[in-house]
């Protein structure tokens, strides 16, 4: 027919390019058909399962391809698809019956066969020979007559039991150190520029608010919001270890600060907690302008805070990673390089204890990767 009085030639969309996605929407509908065979499926389930299973990829492949970038590889390899799967608490729920092939695991270092202080082994050592020292007294307390040895030899047992018991005191003195408490067990040590003790520790994200620190770093948002935000597994065990106390104070900080700005720094009282301060830092959002200066900039900033109000030590819990942080090996890199060059560029410091509280496995590793590679020198 002629185009004068004839009907128009209309091109033909597929089912999912009218819907607006990418995989096939004709596709999923032969699959749930051959699958059910029992049920009607209405026109939508195609298209609604389309657009979930492209969403799981465009994640998986966004994390996959974070982890090949901190690998320094162009090209995606399973090894990375199993990193970015197991790394995200959601996708780790989702998939944890799947296999993936060449995958590999996580890498995971057991605290048994990390390297531990020797100092519990040399007075463990002096206490042990304790014993020895009263064996050279009873001999030469033989050789003496038996008149003297009653008058004399007393008080002297009794003068050796004192210093054995004042020893064992002072031992037991010299073994208690200022760690963060019960619960922290201290994988690694690393001793920094000013004598500043960088301490790798492991223990539950539930025990924050028990560690025995003048302050807590806490990752948040602009609202400084507890139960929001990027920090929100720190911020609610901040906030069931404090309680209302600990609330109220949080509450004061917003009407007398406001919001927090991309890499500030505010200080609120530790009420209901074991430490002091609570440090609540705005953290930059990974792939946004200048990330990773903002990063190092929120630590110092963090820092600074401290030494403002003259604290010897801080806790930094694990800053956020995964879908919607920064990928953990970045994190590491940046969270201890912005450390290292905050001490060596200033002269005098009050902080001399810094603790790193992980949770997880993979991120242990990472740190006791990262502060071997620290040069000190």
């Amino acid at each position: 027919m002629s185009a004068r009085g004839g009907k128009k030639k209309s091109t033909k969309q597929s089912r999912s390019a009218r819907a607006g996605v990418i995989f096939p929407v004709g596709r999923m509908m032969r699959y749930l058909r051959h699958g059910t065979h029992k049920y009607r499926i209405g026109m939508g389930a195609p298209v609604y399962m389309a657009a979930v299973i492209e969403y799981l990829a465009a994640e998986i492949l966004e994390l996959a391809g974070n982890a090949a970038r901190d690998n320094k590889k162009g090209r995606i390899t399973p090894r990375h698809i199993k990193l970015a799967v197991a790394n995200d608490e959601e996708l780790n729920q989702l998939l944890k019956g799947v296999t993936i092939s060449s995958g590999g695991v996580l890498p995971r270092i057991h605290p048994e066969l990390l390297s531990k202080k020797r100092g519990a082994r040399v007075k463990v050592d002096s206490q042990a020979s304790l014993p020895e020292k009263k064996a050279s007294p009873v001999k030469n307390a033989i050789k003496k007559p038996a008149g003297k040895k009653t008058s004399k030899g007393k008080p002297g047992r009794k003068s050796r039991e004192k210093r054995a018991e004042n020893s064992k005191e002072g031992a037991s003195s010299s073994t208690s150190d200022d760690g963060p408490g019960d619960g922290f067990t201290i994988l690694s040590t690393k001793s920094l520029f000013l004598g500043q003790k960088l301490s790798l520790t492991q223990s539950e994200i539930s025990k924050i608010g028990s560690i025995k620190v003048e302050g807590i770093i806490n990752p948040t948002n602009a609202d400084i919001d507890l139960k929001e935000g990027v920090g929100k597994d720190s911020g609610n065990a901040l906030e069931k270890a404090g309680g209302k106390e600990f609330l109220d104070a949080v509450k004061e900080l917003r009407k007398s600060h406001g919001p927090l700005e991309v890499a500030g720094a505010a200080l609120s009282q530790a009420n209901g907690l074991a430490a002091k301060f609570v440090i609540h830092c705005n953290i930059p959002q990974w792939g946004s302008d200048k990330c990773e200066e903002q990063l190092e900039k929120t630590v110092k900033n963090c820092l600074s805070a401290a030494e403002d109000k003259k604290l010897k030590s801080v806790a930094f819990p694990s800053f956020p990673t995964g879908r919607n942080g920064f990928p953990k090996q970045t994190a590491a890199q940046l969270i201890i390089k912005a450390i290292s060059s905050h001490f060596v560029s200033s002269t005098s410091s009050s902080l001399k204890n810094i603790y790193f509280v992980l949770f997880d496995s993979e991120s242990i590793g990472i740190y006791v990767q990262e502060m071997a590679k620290l040069d000190t020198k």
